[in-house]
């Protein structure tokens, strides 16, 4: 039995504090640069529009999303959606995150390796993450360790999408800073405060990654044979 408490909690509970974090900060990033709007006076949806056929990509739609930072980018749909918050939004922060989702777009366009790499991983990333902890469970309730590591083998799917995440995420975001620049959408001090918005969202997918680590980790600790037999 593994629910009570012991002190590989501390693991979890770590993870989930580091994630609160993130979460609040770049929250609190992207509220305060909302607040500033571009110099040109450009929205975000007229943004992603200039750089996508700056790349020559006309095969991809611009759509609103409901919800507030809920933009991605649709490799399958080639549809990129931009948040309410985001989309018709002049702010700095609002056109930071859609040029990063076109950063995604270009990616797609150009054979990006880690994106192809994500998109494979996505289907075994799905079954670890329905599987995964069901096994765990079963198989340390009937105290069957061969059956519980089998679980934290496919929890380990989940490890593994979000460690590919990192160098997709990253990169979209470098891409997004550099066509900003270069395409004079943004002035160099307002690049900055684009930037810190972005290196905000980026610290999510590293303490989500870092979070599930230690989630992987009590799992280990969790089925080692010598625990087992107590």
């Amino acid at each position: 039995m593994f629910w009570y408490w012991d002190a590989t909690y501390i693991l979890v509970l770590i993870g989930a504090l580091v994630c609160t974090l993130a979460s609040f900060n770049v929250n609190r990033t992207y509220k305060k640069y909302s607040k500033l709007l571009s110099m040109r006076g450009m929205t975000a949806e007229d943004c992603a529009g200039r750089i996508l056929r700056s790349a020559g990509i006309f095969d991809v739609r611009i759509e609103l999303v409901r919800g507030s930072l809920t933009d991605h980018y649709s490799p399958r749909e080639h549809v990129l959606r931009l948040s309410e918050s985001v989309y018709g939004s002049a702010s700095i922060a609002a056109i930071g995150v859609a040029a990063h989702e076109c950063g995604h777009a270009i990616q797609h366009a150009t054979g990006y390796l880690p994106l192809k790499l994500r998109s494979l991983s996505v289907p075994v990333a799905n079954i670890g993450s329905m599987l995964s902890w069901p096994v765990i469970v079963l198989g340390l309730v009937l105290g069957e360790l061969n059956l519980a590591r089998i679980g934290v083998v496919l929890f380990g799917a989940v490890v593994l999408f979000q460690l590919i995440t990192l160098p997709v995420e990253f990169n979209a975001s470098r891409r997004a800073m550099r066509i900003l620049g270069e395409q004079h959408i943004l002035e160099d001090v307002e690049l900055d405060c684009a930037g810190k918005v972005l290196r905000a969202a980026a610290m999510t997918y590293v303490a989500a990654l870092f979070s599930t680590v230690l989630q992987l980790l009590r799992l280990l600790i969790l089925t080692r044979s010598d625990r087992g037999r107590r």
